[in-house]
This record gives structure tokens, sequence and C-alpha cells, in this order.
């Protein structure tokens, strides 16, 4: 940042634009404000309808590299200040909850680690900010890169799909953006959330973020129930490494196998704390080494496994 220099004029930007609707905000008492809150709300879940078949597009172009086995994709996030927050919260919840190694959704964020907790905007205006960990995670065809912008105009988010361009000329790449803007040179697919402008103006902490949190949980979540790391509606790969995941995982292999309580916590102790293995030992009459086995030669798909047909 120069002070010197004017910034870029951003009046024009959807989530910059003011909020015919709030402009007595500051006249509000408690409830009414609130209200008003909740009203805008709504425009996060329509926004995200209505981009479904971007989003879909998405995901289809992700999946074949993703999930299976043989390519070992990765989906990797890139953004700054509270989207960046978005894409960390994102990425650092797949291995507990689908037990999929960290290194499978990554998420880059303007100022590292340490913006998680404190803000450094200024590092999002650096287009080249985010270079050194792209080129540290050797980018292949295989890998799909989603840079997450509210406005749709940070460098750092920006730069970050030249880059990956670069580095790997046909990865998967994407913008995800609460604004309506031009698809960016480098952008193979264009996700466009039209929550309009804020409660509070420019705050896109709020429904800007609602509906990225919203979009995000989406594509996660429809990739790894497509790599087969879901059964049915239950967490089958969950990794029991707390109390409460402990008894998550004993509550599915209880209501997948018929066993009680105790017997699920026991046959899940025998499976080194993992729920999937522990179902199929139970369910194929097999030993903790011979369940590894199938999973590691029939891939993670709890259904291939248990039917076959």
């Amino acid at each position: 940042m120069n002070p010197s220099i004017p910034p870029p004029n951003r009046a024009q930007i959807d989530t910059e634009q003011r909020n015919p609707r709030s402009h007595t905000l500051h006249t509000l008492n408690p409830a009414d404000c609130l209200a008003l809150l909740a009203t805008e709300d709504f425009a996060a879940l329509n926004a995200v309808r209505s981009a479904h078949p971007q989003i879909e597009a998405f995901i289809r172009a992700v999946e074949p590299h993703f999930c299976t086995p043989h390519h070992q994709g990765r989906l990797i996030y890139i953004g700054a200040g509270t989207s960046g927050r978005l894409g960390v919260l994102d990425a650092s919840e797949a291995p507990p909850t689908f037990c999929v190694p960290p290194g499978k959704i990554i998420a880059l964020i303007a100022g590292g680690d340490s913006a998680l907790r404190t803000s450094s905007e200024g590092k999002e205006d650096d287009p080249s900010g985010c270079e050194p960990e792209l080129t540290h995670l050797h980018l292949t065809e295989h890998d799909a890169v989603l840079a997450i912008a509210a406005g749709g105009t940070t460098p750092y988010a920006l730069g970050g799909l030249a880059i990956a361009k670069r580095l790997a000329p046909h990865c998967t790449t994407a913008l995800l953006t609460c604004a309506r803007v031009s698809n960016p040179p480098s952008c193979d697919h264009l996700i466009t959330l039209p929550t309009g402008p804020e409660v509070l103006t420019g705050s896109t902490r709020m429904k800007a973020g609602t509906a990225t949190k919203l979009t995000l949980n989406a594509i996660s979540t429809t990739l790894m129930v497509r790599a087969g790391r879901v059964y049915q509606n239950l967490m089958v790969d969950v990794k029991a490494s707390n109390d409460k995941l402990r008894d998550r995982a004993a509550r599915v292999i209880a209501t997948l196998t018929g066993l009680d309580r105790n017997a699920s916590l026991n046959l899940l102790d025998q499976a080194d704390g993992n729920a999937k293995t522990a179902i199929i030992m139970n369910r194929k009459q097999v030993t903790r080494q011979q369940a590894e086995h199938l999973i590691k030669t029939l891939g993670p798909s709890l259904a291939k496994i248990l039917d076959p047909s």
C-alpha cells in the first residue's frame, strides 16, 4: 500500500453498495436490528441456490481427479480476510470429519496462519502473495484451485489463479465471489453468489460470508460423498480422536451393525478408532488387517465393500 497513490475505486462493486433497507440502521433498537439482520440473511441462502448450476459444474470438473484414488487430486482454497478464514475453516474440518489426510483440502490465506486471529488485510494487495506456497505444493493437472473473494477483485486471490495456471496449465481453477464480475483470464469456473449490499455497508463478513460458508460446505461435502466417504447419511470415516468423536463413532457402528453401545465401543477400540474399519470387521466377519486391506484394494466407499453387487 502506497499512501501517495489513490486506491482502486471499488464503488461499483455489488458488495460495496449501500443497502436501501438499512439506511436507518443507527436508529434501530435491538429487536428491530435483529429483525432486519434476519430478513437480510435469507438473501445468502437464495444466492447459493441461484448459483447451484455453477457450483455443480465446478464439482463435476473436480470430481474425476479428487475422488479417484489413483489420481490423488487436491482442492486448494485461496483467500484473504474473511474469505481466507472461511477457506481455512472448511479445510481444517475435512480430516476429522472424513478421515482424509490434511493435504487433501488445503487453504492458503494472505498473511499466513497469524491472519486467522490478527487482521493482515494489507497482504491481500499482493497478487504474487501465494506463489511460494503454490510452488511448494507442486501443482498438477489433477488439482483444483478455488479463489475466494467476496468482492471479486482481491489481488491475492486473483493472482493465485494466474500463478496456478502458470505452474499447472491444466489444473482446474475457479473464482467464488458475491459480486457480479467478469470472468478472470485464468479462471475456468466463475461461481457468483448475488447476496447484494450488506446491512452494514461493505461488511462482507455478513451475508457474503454466510453464503460463502454455505457454498464451501456444499462443495467439500458433495465431493466427499462422491468419494465414498459417507454411507447413508452417516459419518462412517470419522476418526475417534476425542470423547465426542468416540461417542459419535460408536453410535455409527451401532446403527450399521446392530451392536449395543458397549460392544460398539469395544469394536471401535479393536479397529484403532476407525469406525469404517470396525463396521467392515463386523459385517464381513474379518480381522482389522483384512478390513484395512479391503479398504486399500476396493477404495474408501463402504457401499462398494458391503454391497458389491
